[in-house]
């Protein structure tokens, strides 16, 4: 059996092999001729082919408003004679026949660019299927209307080759809108065989490496990147319509802070100094609040040296915004707002569904702190827990691992983490974090162990991170110490001092809210995609073996 399977595969790939040596034979034929398809610079191409329908459904309604049907003899029943049934199908293509010669005397007039994903080839007349960015459509080709030559080369043509076509559109007899070619450009060779047609590229390891080919073939995988492309330009609508300034800051940094996350490490040749990749947007924008630009964002990829799940990618897009004058309430309003609003643009409703689950982001959004989702889902009130030995002593009861270093608050985001996250499948705020988890967050002015941030979870998942900016200097610098402690005990997520960041809060930061959003992790909740490199053109994958 092994040794009938090895030798299928062998002889598989010995017939792809002469594939594909035809294909190069065809277009060393056409360089010979002097045909060279990539020598073509340029193609006039005037509609995609969702227009082309749009306008020919238009024109239709428009040209046949005063025309009146034929009476057509009743539909013949099963089992009737053939002669009822020819004269039926005669009677139905003389009707045909004369919309036609209406709607072709005027029939709007396309030039459209795609590639061939289809042909039928029949005698002096044929069919293919052109898909573009917008869809795809059918072509009929024949050998009148292109010439013993054009239709020749079509004839010869493979599936994959990518055609520009001039003609005009017409529906035919079964109601399929198409286009009948007048002139057809074979503007790209395809030198390599796509897979086939009914099966697609189903292997997904192989759609996350060769996402071109997934883009061709898949049309759900292109219609998930048309709607991420919507979801980033909505952003940039909603914001603009609240007077936010887009900005950009520095990927490669010395320090790199904003997140407790483990940096990339890189080598300036010119500079001879070591930087990193920045693992979020955060300490440039708020620079940038000092320096009087009271609301800015920027939508950018950051970097952080971790693992890969269904959730996460080393390099994904975050999307950062700060606002002077406002606190974490604001950030409240402007994310539930904003994603309403999001919803509403690319999904057309606020009560989405994922994976099988309703999300509906048209109500309230529902608001608890950390320690009122603790007590609801773990039974545990960590306001009564009196200190770092009675939280780790929980911890052990619990069988909840943490380090040495961790304080009581730590111990509370562990229980959360552990407890609650999986219970949050409605849009829910999760406010007032401890201060050890949160050294860039102004504290409460009733309860200084906890902080003015939030998390929006929605479908278990953290989908935003909010903070009342810290803007007091002093408290900053204790913060950063306590950073660097954790740091030398041996946390590699720990943030470090950063004495420009430091001078810029001395000069004077106002009062200002901020956020952090994952848009990669957006994507896949508007687009009902299962992981985040279904939402990600270029995922991060192990090379394979050479």
């Amino acid at each position: 059996m092994a040794e009938n399977n090895q030798k299928n595969k062998g002889e598989q790939q010995q017939d792809l092999n002469q594939l594909l040596k035809v294909r190069r034979e065809k277009l060393a034929n056409l360089q010979s001729e002097g045909r060279d398809p990539f020598q073509i610079t340029k193609f006039d191409q005037t509609h995609h082919t969702d227009d082309v329908k749009s306008i020919y459904e238009a024109y239709e309604k428009e040209t046949l408003k005063d025309y009146v049907e034929p009476e057509l003899p009743p539909e013949p029943e099963e089992g009737a004679d053939n002669e009822t049934i020819s004269a039926y199908r005669q009677a139905k293509k003389e009707a045909y026949n004369k919309k036609r010669e209406i709607l072709d005397a005027n029939a709007p007039k396309v030039s459209i660019a795609g590639r061939m994903l289809f042909k039928r080839v029949m005698g002096k007349a044929s069919f293919a299927n052109i898909q573009d960015l917008k869809g795809r459509i059918q072509i009929y080709v024949s050998k009148d209307a292109l010439g013993d030559e054009s239709y020749g080369d079509f004839k010869k043509s493979d599936i994959g080759d990518i055609f520009g076509v001039k003609g005009y559109v017409f529906r035919t007899m079964t109601g399929e809108i198409s286009i009948h070619a007048e002139e057809m450009t074979l503007l790209s060779k395809s030198l390599q065989i796509l897979p086939e047609k009914y099966h697609g590229l189903t292997d997904t390891d192989a759609r996350y490496r060769q996402r071109y080919v997934d883009l061709i073939m898949n049309e759900d995988s292109r219609a998930v990147f048309v709607k991420r492309s919507q979801i980033i330009r909505e952003i940039r609508n909603f914001l603009a319509g609240r007077d936010f300034m887009e900005v950009e800051t520095p990927m490669l940094v010395h320090n790199a802070g904003g997140a407790a996350a483990r940096p990339f490490e890189t080598h300036y040749n010119s500079l001879d100094e070591d930087v990193k990749l920045r693992i979020s947007l955060e300490l440039y924008l708020k620079r940038l609040i000092v320096g009087g630009l009271e609301r800015v964002f920027e939508i950018g990829r950051v970097f952080r040296n971790e693992g890969v799940d269904t959730r996460h990618n080393p390099e994904f897009t975050l999307m950062e915004l700060y606002q002077a004058y406002t606190d974490y309430e604001g950030m409240m309003e402007l994310t539930e707002s904003m994603f309403r609003y999001l919803a509403e643009q690319v999904c057309g409703t606020t009560t989405i569904n994922y994976q099988g689950t309703e999300i509906d982001l048209g109500k309230p959004f529902a608001r608890m702190t950390m320690t009122e989702a603790v007590k609801k889902y773990a039974g545990i009130d960590f306001d009564e827990v009196a200190d770092d030995e009675a939280a780790k002593a929980l911890a052990k009861e619990k069988h909840i691992e943490f380090e040495d270093f961790h304080k009581k608050g730590d111990i509370l985001n562990l229980f959360f983490e552990e407890f609650v996250e999986e219970n949050l499948i409605q849009p829910t705020f999760i406010m007032d974090h401890p201060i050890e988890i949160s050294p860039l967050t102004k504290k409460k002015p009733e309860d200084p162990t906890k902080v003015e941030r939030f998390e929006l979870f929605i479908n278990t998942w953290e989908m935003c991170n909010a903070y009342s900016e810290l803007n007091d200097p002093i408290d900053q610098r204790e913060r950063f110490a306590a950073q660097d402690a954790n740091a030398a005990a041996g946390d590699e997520e720990a943030e470090h001092t950063d004495e420009d960041f430091l001078n810029a809060l001395e000069i004077g930061m106002p009062p200002t809210g901020g956020i952090g959003y994952g848009i990669d992790r957006l994507t896949m909740l508007l687009t009902d995609s299962p992981a985040i490199r279904d939402v990600l053109l270029f995922p991060t994958l192990k090379q394979l073996d050479k």
